[in-house]
């Protein structure tokens, strides 16, 4: 294998003449027309019924992609996450379990590729949080449940879909700000979102020579059913006041994050995060 990645070349002036390099720089968008973007991919969404991933899952499917969300229980939300797909003109299946076992993430990916026959883009997007101010608090239980939903699920998830995945793949893991900054009340889960970036950035490593892209999106406060499921009504009525926007991001505001990263325009983007986060800065 050469280790050169151009031909040898050299001008005498600065900063230089585009038309005499070789190979010329490419210049032209090589983006799809919109709403092609993602056309006759097959993206696998956990935590797609609600929230981050039924909008990233409306996103892709505006882009051409066919649909898979895996989800927990909440079968109302997962049907209508599904209704609006196919009401885009998109197709979406439906699969539901605990994505913390593994025996699950197996049946799942194989659920998709039995019902679709491939698979190009995963996103690990699952996870709960039960806020506590005292680590004492933390229960055995509790502590496992947390990591088994947030991080466990992603490795089963990957195992799983690798077999399949292709060059030009893509797997795209949900973060959060709380992996940079920390929080008080979610120390269990703030410590499996900074796994997950150093999950992300480590899997990237491995991956790269197979050329499947992955990255993360590190989202900040967001309105999902997450977060009236774990705060008091009066923590709620304030949240996401603490950051620059002084408001939480709409899950719509979050999915073109994930939408990026899943297309073309992110060719050369792997190990990396995305911080829509209303403007907190973190330095990550």
């Amino acid at each position: 294998m050469s280790d050169t990645t151009m031909p040898p070349q050299h001008q005498q002036h600065q900063p230089g003449d585009e038309y005499l390099m070789n190979p010329k720089p490419h210049s032209v968008p090589r983006l799809q027309a919109p709403g092609t973007r993602l056309s006759q991919k097959v993206a696998l969404i956990t935590g797609g019924d609600s929230g981050i991933g039924r909008a990233v899952a409306l996103a892709f499917a505006g882009e051409g992609a066919t649909i898979a969300v895996i989800y927990l229980d909440e079968h109302e939300d997962a049907v209508e996450t599904q209704r609006l797909v196919r009401e885009a003109g998109g197709e979406c299946m439906l699969y539901a379990g605990d994505v913390g076992s593994e025996k699950f993430c197996q049946e799942a990916v194989k659920a998709v590729i039995d019902q679709y026959g491939r698979l190009d883009i995963l996103v690990n997007n699952a996870a709960q949080q039960f806020p506590s101010n005292d680590i004492e608090k933390i229960t055995e239980e509790q502590l496992e449940k947390t990591f088994r939903t947030n991080i466990f699920s992603m490795f089963y998830m990957v195992k799983a879909a690798l077999p399949y995945l292709v060059s030009g793949a893509r797997i795209i893991n949900t973060a959060s700000v709380t992996a940079y900054r920390g929080s008080a009340h979610l120390v269990d889960y703030s410590a499996t979102k900074g796994a997950i970036v150093a999950f992300t950035r480590s899997l990237a490593q491995q991956l790269v020579k197979h050329e499947i892209h992955v990255n993360a999106v590190a989202p900040g406060p967001v309105w999902t059913p997450l977060i009236p499921a774990s705060f008091s009504a009066e923590e709620v009525a304030k949240f996401g006041a603490n950051v620059p926007m002084k408001r939480p991001g709409q899950p719509d505001e979050i999915a073109p994050s994930y939408l990026f990263l899943a297309t073309e325009g992110a060719s050369y983007m792997t190990g990396q995060v995305l911080h829509p986060n209303g403007g907190e800065i973190i330095n990550g």
